[in-house]
């Protein structure tokens, strides 16, 4: 006959108690890991979300910041463009106005040739009027006498 093994059923029901309770005990840890590890999760996901909506907003922001500055810098070459010209035209225009209206110092040669032409000029109509000064004293001396002898042969 056979007897009750007791003492062998216990230590094999103590020791399952004892896997159980490890097991329960594991379990406990490891859904609660989960668990955390599932919340760090969605909250770096919501995080990303955000970072991810905040920088497609600063590039879409900084195109059209990017387009804007494009618009203004064209803009100022233009304008730079359009001064340039402008700027070229009144120097051109004041470079020929400078020749003829300021003084350019003449050279000795060209003073002393000025010089000799106006002094030549000068002795040529002194002799001119000269000559007809001598010529109209003549002619009235001539009528001077021809008029004094009629007057003499009058009386």
């Amino acid at each position: 006959k056979h007897s009750k093994a007791s003492g062998a059923g216990q230590s094999i029901i103590g020791i399952l108690e004892v896997v159980e309770s490890d097991f329960a005990k594991n379990l406990a840890k490891e859904e609660t890991e989960e668990a955390d590890a599932q919340s760090e999760y969605e909250k770096v996901t919501q995080e990303n979300k955000i970072a991810k909506a905040q920088k497609s907003q600063d590039e879409s922001y900084k195109t059209q910041e990017s387009t804007s500055l494009d618009k203004t810098v064209a803009e100022y070459s233009a304008d730079r463009e359009s001064a340039n010209a402008e700027l070229s035209a009144v120097l051109e225009y004041y470079a020929k106005i400078k020749e003829r209206c300021i003084a350019k110092p003449e050279t000795y040669a060209e003073r002393a040739a000025r010089r000799a032409a106006e002094i030549e000029g000068l002795k040529s109509a002194l002799k001119t009027l000269e000559e007809e000064t001598a010529f109209v004293q003549r002619g009235r001396r001539a009528g001077r006498r021809s008029h004094s002898a009629g007057f003499l042969a009058a009386h």
